[in-house]
């Protein structure tokens, strides 16, 4: 990120900002597995076809995501499969993290 322009600092925030919703996260990784129907993923977690809908739009509207009809139905798949590897290297991070915590605590609890 170093020496960009506003405007693109501005575009990369709004990709994390898609990116800060569980719900998507969610259909993220489950159309990790393979390309999904809203109604599939609405009840693969457990939330109304409405508001799947809403989150694969904004998933659209990002590039995440990609909708094909066929027929009367209408497919996601993943459409830039860059976003897992942020992911991995942020739940990395986040493991790592967790861990020395908990080494920390541990340390703090032997000392008793």
């Amino acid at each position: 990120m170093q020496d960009l322009p506003q405007n693109a600092l501005v575009q990369v925030a709004a990709y994390f900002q898609v990116l800060s919703e569980p719900t998507r996260l969610q259909i993220l990784n489950l159309l990790r597995q393979q390309e999904r129907k809203v109604g599939e993923l609405a009840e693969l977690c457990n939330f109304s076809a409405a508001n799947v809908s809403r989150h694969l739009s904004v998933l659209q509207q990002h590039g995440f995501v990609e909708r094909e009809s066929r027929g009367t139905s209408a497919f996601y798949r993943i459409a830039d499969p860059s976003v897992y590897d942020l992911c991995d290297l942020v739940c990395g991070s986040i493991a790592r993290r967790s861990e020395q915590e908990a080494q920390q605590r541990a340390v703090f609890k032997a000392a008793r």
